[in-house]
C-alpha cells in the first residue's frame, strides 16, 4: 500500500492525469518555516463562499497573492471561480459581486483546486481569520480531490494583536487594521482584493516582528499561539 493512502478518504475517482497532479503536489518537499522573512515566499489567501455556514455552504472563489523577499509580488496573483451547479442567492451575490452566470460558467472544481495547488506550491499560507478560509478550502479539497489538505497557516487576526497589544481590544476586523495602516482595498469582498489587503498588512507586520526578535514564519506561528492563549484566557 502506497504511503499516500493515509492522505485519502473514499472520494472521487480522478482521471490519472488529474490524480497525478494531485499526488505530485502531496509528495513535494515542504518549505522551511524557519528561514528569514527576506528569503521566504508566502501565499496570502482569501475566499468567497455561498454563505458563512462552515458545514453547508460552498466555496465559490479563491484569491491569492505572493509575498516574497519582503514585498508583494504583483506579477504573481491568483483568482479563480469554481463552477457552481446552482448560483448562490441574490443577497450573497451582492456581497462578493460574482454573478449567477459567472458562477455557472466557472472552472470545474477539480481543475480549479489543482491550479490553486500549482500556484501555492509548498509555500506556507497567510490569511486573516484563518478558520473560515482554511475550513472551506479543506472541505473542497476533500470533496473534489479526495485528500486531506494539511498545510501550515498563519492567522494575522492573532499575529497583529500580539505585535501591537495596545490595539488588541479596539481592532478586530481586517478593516480596522487596514484603516490604521492606511491600506486601500480596491474591491472589498473580492477574494483577490481582500488577499492583497491582507498581504499589505503582512508587510506591515514583518518589521514589527523583527523588532521583537521574530524573524521567521515559525516565530510568527509561536506568536499566534501565544496570542490565542491570551485571548482565550482573557
Amino acid at each position: 500500500m502506497n504511503w499516500l493512502t493515509r492522505f485519502f478518504r473514499s472520494g472521487p475517482k480522478l482521471d490519472p492525469p488529474l490524480a497525478g497532479r494531485r499526488d505530485a503536489w502531496i509528495q513535494g518537499v515542504g518549505s522551511d518555516l524557519g528561514i528569514g522573512f527576506g528569503s521566504a515566499r508566502y501565499v496570502v489567501v482569501d475566499v468567497e463562499t455561498t454563505g458563512l455556514d462552515l458545514v453547508r455552504d460552498r466555496l465559490i472563489a479563491i484569491g491569492a497573492c505572493v509575498v516574497e523577499g519582503g514585498r508583494v509580488t504583483l506579477a504573481e496573483s491568483f483568482e479563480i471561480v469554481l463552477r457552481q451547479n446552482k448560483a448562490s442567492s441574490k443577497d450573497n451575490i451582492l456581497i462578493h459581486g460574482i454573478g449567477g452566470e459567472a458562477q455557472r460558467d466557472g472552472v470545474e472544481p477539480v481543475e480549479a483546486l489543482l491550479r490553486f495547488l500549482d500556484f501555492l506550491g509548498k509555500s506556507p499560507l497567510v490569511a486573516f481569520h484563518v478558520t473560515f478560509d482554511q475550513t472551506m478550502i479543506k472541505r473542497a479539497m476533500r470533496e473534489y480531490l479526495g485528500f486531506e489538505f494539511k498545510h501550515p497557516w498563519l492567522d494575522l487576526a492573532y499575529v497583529m494583536p500580539g505585535l501591537m497589544p495596545e490595539y488588541a481590544r479596539r481592532y478586530r476586523a481586517l478593516d480596522d487594521w487596514s484603516g490604521h495602516f492606511r491600506i486601500g482595498n480596491f474591491a472589498r469582498h473580492s477574494a483577490l482584493a481582500d488577499a492583497l489587503a491582507t498581504a499589505q498588512l503582512l508587510l506591515c507586520a514583518l518589521p514589527l516582528a523583527e523588532g521583537k526578535r521574530s524573524a521567521s514564519y515559525r516565530d510568527l506561528q509561536d506568536l499566534e499561539k501565544a496570542q490565542r492563549w491570551v485571548s482565550w484566557s482573557g
